[in-house]
């Protein structure tokens, strides 16, 4: 791994395959650091001749955090939001996709690929928007278009996603990502449970930064909807979204495609939130053929 200055801040990336093969960019979500693209995910896309990049978002994994813009007021934002005002927020979505812009730059690739996952599929959308030049595809994963509209989480989506862990101790922060994925994941490709045990405890050990979190979670509530300005994209587009989706329901996904020139529409059965590498041998199916048409 390393890391390159990028719009101001230092972030961490990973690459697989070669430097002279077409770029895939992959964004991950909300909290989510770069390990959580499986590196079988990466290696199975890189063997069909593409040159993969998995990278830390900041304020999450290794990459540079900003604890000096302070914690945000997650009650105080909604109150804002309802109220029809712009809330101040440490950061916006638009600064993040800028983020990955400068990777891109400081890496002197031209143009790329961009996957996206939740949060992610929203800044690769933001990319196809506003970096349009720089998008050779998108592809939006278990993403929405920010039209507060939608359906919501369920219930159970909505609790876990408001809770915390009993401690910051590594057994009770485990025990918890044990309980979000129970609750989120998906029934259709579910993940082996010591395998799921491990690898939440390696993100833990890796980094576990929940004002960072905090952070992701405002600029993702605060973030304009991109109804207007979704139709208006022209790169080929592939909107995959899971049938089983409790956190961002499949509507969403179908409201992106719809919005989308073009769009391709993936509705997966048996497919929540979440990336267990049973799900990310079935997304990279779904993926290779829609990179290979535009290499």
């Amino acid at each position: 791994m390393a890391n390159v200055i990028s719009n101001g801040l230092s972030l961490e990336y990973e690459t697989f395959g070669l430097a002279s093969d077409p770029a895939v960019i992959l964004i991950a979500g909300l909290g989510f650091q770069l390990i959580d693209w499986p590196a079988a995910f990466c290696e199975r896309v890189a063997a069909e001749k593409f040159f993969v990049i998995r990278f830390d978002n900041r304020d999450i994994g290794l990459s540079q955090k900003l604890d000096a813009k302070g914690l945000p007021d997650l009650g105080h934002i909604v109150t804002q939001l309802r109220a029809g005002e712009a809330p101040q927020v440490p950061y916006r979505l638009s600064e993040m996709a800028a983020d990955t812009a400068g990777l891109m730059e400081a890496l002197s690739i031209e143009n790329a690929h961009i996957v996206g996952m939740s949060m992610g599929g929203m800044i690769a959308q933001l990319m196809a928007i506003f970096y349009p030049e720089k998008v050779r595809s998108l592809t939006s994963i278990m993403s929405s278009s920010g039209n507060r509209y939608l359906p919501p989480p369920t219930p159970a989506a909505m609790t876990v996603l408001m809770s915390a862990p009993a401690s910051q101790d590594m057994e009770d922060v485990v025990a918890f990502g044990l309980q979000v994925n129970d609750v989120i994941g998906s029934p259709g490709f579910r993940w082996n449970r010591a395998a799921l045990t491990e690898h939440v405890r390696a993100c833990v050990a890796r980094c576990y930064c929940p004002a960072g979190y905090l952070r992701q979670y405002a600029a993702v509530q605060a973030s304009n909807p991109r109804t207007s300005e979704l139709p208006g994209i022209t790169a080929p587009t592939l909107v995959i979204h899971g049938k089983d989706d409790p956190l961002v329901p499949p509507e969403a996904g179908e409201e992106t495609a719809r919005l989308i020139p073009n769009a391709r529409l993936e509705l997966v059965e048996g497919m929540g939130h979440d990336l267990s590498p049973a799900l990310c041998e079935h997304l990279a199916g779904l993926l290779l053929p829609h990179l290979s048409v535009i290499r």
